[in-house]
């Protein structure tokens, strides 16, 4: 069976990385059984999760576990697709992996009052003399990635105006449809149900969260999606 590396449940979600929750969901809609498990992410191949092992094959990173899904399992997440709708599929998926996951870090991460209800907790295992250290340090970190992208060189309205232009566009694609290109998921829906879910998580003070809020399509369909997805007993912590 396949192992899928995780965090593990946290912030009220199934894993608090989208990116994991987007290889849940890649594995899901390919219907490949598979076992999450928690790994060490400093022992990870980039340094990152999520991560699988397949017979003995290692694959870091949400989009080349996507790619090797595709060829071992000959499962096309895209079958059915015009050329314009895969490009316009892959187009969605990369803005939302750009644009609102950075605005989504900043705000967890940066923003003090929410680093300290939810990332500050990673930490918690950690020797009490050490944690502060700690978490300035990785705090540091993240603010250096951050600005070394760009998003974090914005103002706070700046990121959340690109962010909004972003779920604005998805829900301009999605319109009226079941999943994003149609009647069936397709690849980018792992990545936009992801990123709603991560967008929505209750326990951060969220401009983002707000500006999701607004489309009643991309709601729907976020409650599609967890109820089709993953079931309401599926253990989740705070």
């Amino acid at each position: 069976m396949v192992k899928l590396q995780v965090f593990g449940p946290g912030f009220g979600l199934v894993d608090p990385s989208p990116f994991v929750m987007k290889a849940h969901m890649l594995l899901r809609i390919a219907g490949i059984p598979y076992e999450p498990v928690r790994g060490d992410v400093r022992k990870a191949p980039k340094g990152k999760f999520p991560v699988i092992e397949d017979d003995g094959e290692i694959i870091a990173d949400s989009t080349f576990i996507r790619l090797h899904i595709e060829k071992k399992y000959g499962f096309d997440y895209d079958a059915g697709l015009t050329a314009e709708q895969r490009g316009s599929a892959w187009a969605v998926e990369k803005m939302l992996e750009d644009h609102v996951y950075w605005t989504v870090l900043h705000e967890r991460w940066l923003e003090p009052e929410n680093f300290a209800r939810g990332p500050a907790h990673f930490f918690d295992g950690m020797p009490a003399p050490l944690r502060p250290l700690i978490r300035h340090m990785v705090v540091k970190e993240v603010r250096k990635n951050a600005h070394g992208h760009g998003m974090g060189r914005h103002t706070k309205d700046q990121r959340t105006y690109l962010a909004s232009r972003a779920i604005t566009a998805v829900a301009q694609v999605l319109g009226d449809k079941r999943y994003l290109m149609g009647d069936k998921p397709c690849g980018a829906d792992a990545t936009v149900y992801a990123f709603l879910t991560a967008s929505l998580c209750e326990i951060f003070a969220s401009d983002i969260r707000g500006e999701v809020k607004k489309h009643a399509n991309l709601m729907a369909y976020a409650q599609r999606m967890e109820e089709q997805y993953f079931p309401k007993d599926e253990k989740r912590a705070a």
